[in-house]
This record gives structure tokens, sequence and C-alpha cells, in this order.
């Protein structure tokens, strides 16, 4: 942390039905930030204002005045000046601070305190929903298309009703709708004395799964791009550097020429002791893919790493683990099992037995990680809905094209030509993705020694890819190269320029072999706040390649 000059500005306010404020300001890198924290009964409310120039701001929390393992809780743009801190928990003291990036640096404001108030309690707010004239107390519906359907939310005392989403609007306690997509309808009441009750209303009108095989559709998908680092972070989403996903993320990707979009999702760190997902985190989850469909991306979302509990695949584990994953995808095919076929899950990520890179792949490894993928398969089938005929992916061991043609096998389905198979592509690691390598050149194109890999050449590229080809793709089974990328080093200024002849060659080969290119990024390629193209020429050379 960078040394920066305290301003100590202490002053307390009184506001009506929440928590005294503190001031609190600090300097550093030529700008300064004061911040203000209320505690109000639904949350705590952050203020703050910047002098100077500021290029970027996140928001932490803790329960002392200690910064020491403090949480994050928001990624924001320079120019954001309020944050709204809705998970607060009542009646406990919090302090919180912002911390500002300028082009000298980052530095903390001063901590502000405040405590969420519960003096003027919530409102329980009952669901009632009418469908044919029949009325149920319940906050879900599934209809047909072009069905009325009318909301009728009842509370126990007086104040006002707000709604939004579905078509609903006004302020009228009842609402009609008609349902002809799946939405979610909010209404928001409050109390007089200003506490609000929040009810979401979901009307799930289920989507077309088309008569379309897993090759047909791989054609249609080409080429992708990963939400990395962001849903799959641990111990939480931001914990990894990525900015809260909205639609303008997704919004971006479409922008730029991507039509697909994979998500990895940890789910191990939201789950209980008997593996029951929180439904606050399949909410989130839920979101992110609906900006992914409301972009009109296909999205992929799957069991990304989770702390590497499938990487041990022996038999004393191996009853278990599947228990887990059953459980695990149960409830994941469940949450999305009305959403039509531009949504895929994909099983697992790099699955493999965590042992020295190079061990040699035992029969009983083998088997136990091909069981996965069929365990996964069961599982999502049994939920039936459009889970019967959505397209599954499963996954190499170790997503490794030599694994996968030399080991690998297909599950056995319910239903013919709905699966693919997942392999990762970064050839050669040196280049790739090594940053201490002196690697910076590669391909035809090369011209010092010194600095390229030969081995890894186009015709390697095109060989491998062949070999996915004809063991699968000829086979009915379409390829996901889920992850692929090369990364380019500060170090070497010409090395771009082989970075954009590697990606072309390598998304040309795949879309020629017949597998989806899936580019893998961390919010290099598309700003992820405002959906910006930040590289357009790698952009551009990933997107005509695939065409």
């Amino acid at each position: 942390m960078k040394a920066l000059q305290s301003i100590a500005v202490l002053g307390l306010a009184l506001v009506a039905g929440s928590a005294a404020q503190a001031q609190s300001c600090a300097s550093g890198g030529g700008a300064t930030v004061c911040l203000t924290a209320r505690g109000t009964p639904d949350n705590v409310q952050l203020n703050w204002t910047v002098s100077g120039a500021v290029t970027g701001l996140q928001v932490y929390r803790d329960t002392d005045p200690d910064p020491n393992g403090r949480s994050g809780l928001a990624m924001l743009s320079g120019s954001t000046r309020a944050y709204t801190d809705a998970s607060a928990a009542t009646s406990t003291a919090y302090w919180y601070w912002v911390r500002f990036t300028t082009n000298a640096g980052s530095y903390n404001s001063g901590a502000a305190t405040a405590t969420r108030n519960a003096s003027c309690a919530q409102t329980t707010v009952r669901p009632n929903v009418s469908v044919n004239g029949t009325w149920t107390p319940t906050a879900s519906a599934t209809v047909s298309a072009g069905t009325q359907v009318i909301l009728g939310p009842q509370a126990s005392d007086s104040g006002t009703w707000a709604w939004s989403g579905c078509g609903t609007s006004g302020s009228s306690r009842e609402q009609i709708i008609t349902a002809t997509a799946s939405c979610t309808a909010t209404t928001t009441f409050t109390r007089s004395c200003g506490t609000k009750t929040v009810l979401p209303f979901s009307i799930t009108v289920p989507g077309t799964m088309r008569d379309i095989t897993s090759v047909d559709l791989s054609k249609l998908m080409a080429p992708g791009i990963n939400l990395g680092n962001t849903l799959e972070a641990i111990p939480s989403e931001w914990s990894w550097g990525a900015p809260a996903t909205t639609q303008a993320t997704m919004d971006g990707y479409k922008a730029a020429g991507f039509k697909t979009v994979r998500i990895p999702v940890a789910w191990s760190q939201y789950a209980d002791a008997d593996n029951n997902i929180s439904p606050t985190w399949l909410a989130r989850v839920k979101q992110v893919v609906d900006y992914a469909r409301k972009s009109g991306l296909y999205v992929m979302i799957n069991v990304h790493w989770d702390g590497g509990w499938l990487n041990h695949p022996t038999y004393d584990t191996q009853a278990a683990t599947d228990a887990k994953l059953t459980r695990f995808w149960i409830q994941i095919a469940n949450t999305f099992k009305d959403y039509d076929d531009y949504l895929l899950f994909a099983g697992t990520n790099e699955v493999g037995m965590d042992a020295p890179w190079g061990t040699p792949i035992s029969p009983e490894w083998a088997a136990v990680q091909n069981g996965y993928n069929q365990t996964f398969v069961n599982a999502v089938r049994a939920t039936g809905g459009n889970n019967a005929r959505r397209h599954l992916v499963v996954q190499a061991y170790f997503t490794n094209i030599d694994n996968a043609v030399a080991i690998n096998t297909v599950p056995t389905d319910t239903i013919a030509n709905r699966l693919f198979m997942e392999v990762h592509y970064y050839d050669p690691y040196d280049f790739t993705l090594n940053g201490d390598s002196n690697i910076w050149q590669w391909g035809a194109g090369a011209t010092d020694p010194s600095a390229v890999e030969t081995w890894a050449d186009e015709p390697w590229v095109d060989n491998e890819l062949q070999k996915m080809k004809t063991k699968f793709v000829d086979q009915g089974i379409p390829v996901i190269v889920g992850e692929y990328g090369a990364y380019s080093k500060a170090r070497f200024p010409d090395m771009p320029r082989y970075r954009r002849a590697w990606a072309d060659y390598i998304t040309r080969s795949m879309v020629q072999h017949g597998a989806v290119p899936v580019w893998w990024d961390t919010g290099e390629l598309v700003d992820r706040v405002t959906g910006a193209q930040k590289v357009p020429d790698v952009i551009s050379t990933i997107v005509n390649a695939a065409r």
C-alpha cells in the first residue's frame, strides 16, 4: 500500500430512521476521496466526493476498523459516486473504505462506519398469482405464450406499491400481464416509515428446443469468449478482480462479434454440508445467463475448478464425488429446465488426477473421469423438461486433445446427437501462457530461431484438430474448444503481430475441423463495465477467422 495523506474530517449529523453519519477523507496520487456512510432500515448508503482524476473505484467492508481482512463488495467506474450495501446485516456495525486508482497508483479513503437500523421492520408481502381464473398463493407460474396472468400480492400494513418487469408498471397492487416470454416482475412495497419489501414474481414460458443436432448447432456458435475469473472466483465473484457482470458486458460481447459466451462457475462455496446450493447464488447465475440470452448469445455454464474436489478420480472416492456432482447438476438443471437450446450445460472443467505433470494416466483414473461424464449426463436428463433434449458438453481428461483421443469415451445418452466433447488448446505453452519465457514468435512468419518453438507450428495445429475430427466430429460428436488463447509479453513489443497470427490460424483451423473456438478472456478484450472493445485488432482477428 502506498503512503497517503490522511485528513480527519469528523462530523455527526442525525438522520431520521438511520444511524449517524461519519465522513472520512484521504488523499493520494493527486486525488482526494471523502466517504460518508449512512444506515437505513433497508441497507447502508455510501456516498463520496472526489477531487482530482481517478480511473477506478473499489468498495470494501469489514466489521472492525482494521483494513486487514476486509472484503470487497464492488468494483466501480471512476465516475461512480454512490453505492448501496443491501447485504449489510441489521444492527451490525460496519466500516467501509473506497479504494481509488489514479495514474500514480491506488489509495484508500478513510474508513466510514454505519449500522443498518431495524427500527422500522419490513412488512411480509404474500404472493398471489391468478392463471385462467384460479388464484394460487405462489410467486411463480409456468404458462404457455399468450396466457393472461394476474399478479396480486397482499401486505398486512398500509403503504405503496411499485412495479417493474414483464410489462408491469404504475402503483396498482394488482397487475395484469400477457406472457410472451419468460420474465421476472418485481414489486416493491414501501411502508409509511420507509422500509421496503421486494418480492419477485417468476413467470416461465418454456423455451423452444429445435430439432437440431449438436453438429449443426456447433456451426452456429463460433466464435466464443469466456467470462473468465468471475463466477468461478473463490471465495466470491469479485475476489479475482473482475467487476460485477451486467447487461453491458454481454451486449459488448455480442457487438464485438462473438456468438457464444462460456461462463465458468464455482458452486461449492455457496452450498451447505448436504450440497444444497444457495438460492441466492442460483439466482445470480440465472441473472448472468439471462443477460447473455437477452443479448442473443449462446451460453455454456459448467462446474469449473471449484476448489479441485473433482481432481482425485479414484475408485475409493468415486461414489461420494458422483453423489456431489449429481446433487449439483440436478439443482442447476432444474433452475434452467425451461430454457431453450441456446443454453448448454458442461459437466466439469479440466478434470484429472492431481499429480505431477507428465504422470502416466492409470486405467483407474481414466475410468473414473469418464464416469464423471456419464454421471453428469444422467443427472441432467433425469430432470426432464427441456433438459431431456438439451445439448450437453462432456470433457476430455484434463481437456487435453491427446488424452481425448487415447482414453475418452462418449457417454451413453437417452437421446441421439445431443453431445459435445470439450478440449482446451494452449500450444505452445511458452508462447501462449508462460510470461517468463523468451518465446515470443510463432509460425511460418517467425524470423528468430531462438524466439520460436517450431514443434507447435501450423502443421501441428492441423494434425491435433484432425485427430478430434476423426474420433468425434465425424462420428456426430462436435468439439468445443472451451479455452484457448495467447497473451503478449510487454518486453517484446513486436509479439502482438505473432499473437494475431496464432489467433488467426488456430481459430480458422478449429472451425475448419468442426470445433467451436471459445477464447479465454478475463477482461482484456472487452471492457466488462461498458462493453467497449479494448483490443479491437485481436477481436477482429478471431471473429473474421471464424467466418
